[in-house]
């Protein structure tokens, strides 16, 4: 009974993943394919080469089978796009107080693809090319819409909730009209503020975005109760605020503010000082908050500006250096006035955490393989990059569920040091052992035990049998 008990207690993270991925089953009409749809969820975690369908299908040891069935799933609706990721959205409504604030992120990401054929692809400025001398390359353009777990320790991770389609408009085209960035990225936070309406009608959404979905016509339709906090550039034209009552004639602007680069020079009134903790690391950061301001083309829209200052510090031998930055942030009305809707200790700290898209945007892409998949049909070549992201969403919401953002496990190796939280191979590594430990997979495989310097000496020993026996 005490093994049986401990087996449990050591697969806490399967039965998380399992438990997430039943909360899924109302997204497909039929159980047969719903089973494929799981078949094909444990095979993209447990395959070690390139995560192609039959790929996976040689993990699963589906050799001798019909294959045809799996791709299916992905070429034609056996599934609902849209269900399954609203049910990871009412999954992630677990974590968030009803007080609190639901902070989610956009960023656009590209899928590299090698053939014109393929729906969505088009010409994108390539990563991998160097600063001075940027190029281009075939790839297709995502918005990766996510949300962003409390921050605990100046930690917190980054798990989507929508991957949506930002096809250019030269780009080959399929079922999903082409669009920008930032319609994309409205579009996101659209979707997240109608499902919250539908649970929690007065809770406040964050969002947070770079200078890419600045626009005038994004302030213009943000959604009520959504408070954006976007990068703007340098030399950003504002306006002071100018209420209707004030407004004579065709003036809708009041008197012209400084752009955000001469704010940066004038660093010594009204400037703030604010100590935030970032990673375990603190920061201590300058600010200063100007407004209520407007920007052309918007006048009904008032905002604030952030202006931060620029850091420079040591990490080991490498010396960093961040240069001062300007966001503008939503303006809430409270007691009479217009004030910043969120204290600016608190949104200089969640700024900081944008970085965790692009911790994302590596893990999916390097370790977990989104969008290798070769499936070419119109409908496939976007939702399998769908599929893939929403499985890294579960995978890390599991072990978010499991282990929160502490350390995690103890290091498998005793000279590895322990991290100040987990990493998703950590996480990786996890999943595999917590599923060999389950009954059905023990009588498969052995694990290596302290005497392995005598079990070597046997094995020696009996193969050293076996070749002489052959060889009389």
């Amino acid at each position: 009974m005490a093994s049986i008990a401990e087996s449990k207690a050591e697969t806490k993270l399967m039965d998380e993943f399992q438990k997430l991925l039943l909360a899924h089953r109302v997204a497909f009409g039929q159980e047969r394919c719903f089973r494929r749809f799981v078949a094909l969820t444990m095979a993209m975690v447990f395959c070690f080469g390139r995560r192609t369908i039959t790929q996976m299908l040689l993990t699963l040891g589906l050799t001798d089978t019909d294959h045809s069935a799996m791709y299916r799933l992905f070429s034609r609706k056996r599934f609902k796009e849209e269900v399954l990721w609203r049910c990871l959205f009412a999954e992630t409504l677990q974590h968030v107080g009803e007080d609190a604030l639901y902070v989610v992120g956009t960023d656009a990401t590209q899928i590299p693809r090698s053939g014109w054929h393929i729906a969505g692809v088009g010409w994108l400025k390539s990563a991998k090319s160097p600063a001075f001398k940027p190029g281009i390359h075939a790839a297709q353009r995502f918005v990766h819409g996510c949300w962003l777990t409390p921050m605990v320790n100046g930690f917190s991770r980054a798990i989507p909730l929508r991957f949506v389609p930002a096809f250019t408009e030269k780009a080959k085209r399929g079922d999903e009209e082409p669009c920008k960035e930032w319609e994309a990225g409205l579009k996101y936070v659209r979707w997240v503020r109608k499902e919250m309406d539908a649970v929690r009608p007065g809770q406040r959404i964050l969002w947070l975005a770079d200078g890419g979905y600045d626009n005038v016509e994004l302030w213009k339709a943000m959604p009520a109760q959504t408070i954006g906090a976007m990068r703007t550039a340098k030399n950003r034209a504002l306006f002071a605020y100018l209420p209707e009552l004030e407004r004579r004639g065709n003036r809708k602007y009041g008197e012209k503010k400084p752009s955000p680069a001469e704010y940066m020079k004038q660093w010594r009134d009204g400037t703030h000082k604010a100590d935030i903790k970032v990673r375990g690391v603190v920061r201590k950061l300058r600010y200063r908050v100007e407004g209520p301001v407007v920007r052309k083309g918007a006048p009904d829209v008032p905002l604030f500006l952030v202006v931060v200052s620029g850091q420079e510090y040591k990490k080991g031998k490498r010396s960093k250096d961040r240069r001062p930055t300007a966001y503008l942030v939503s303006a809430q009305w409270k007691e009479g006035k217009w004030a910043l809707p969120v204290e600016p200790e608190l949104l200089l700290a969640w700024l900081w955490q944008r970085w965790e898209m692009e911790v994302a945007h590596r893990e999916m892409k390097s370790s977990l393989g989104v969008g290798e998949q070769q499936c070419w049909n119109p409908r496939s070549a976007k939702v399998t990059v769908q599929w893939s992201a929403w499985v890294y969403a579960i995978l890390v919401l599991s072990g978010y569920r499991a282990w929160q953002l502490s350390p995690g496990p103890a290091p498998a190796a005793k000279w590895s040091p322990r991290p100040r939280r987990w990493s998703f191979n950590t996480l990786w590594r996890t999943f595999r052992h917590e599923l060999w430990l389950t009954p059905d997979y023990r009588p498969l495989w052995t694990p290596t035990r302290g005497n392995w310097l005598d079990t070597e000496a046997k094995i020696s020993l009996l193969w050293n049998a076996v070749t002489g026996a052959v060889r009389v």
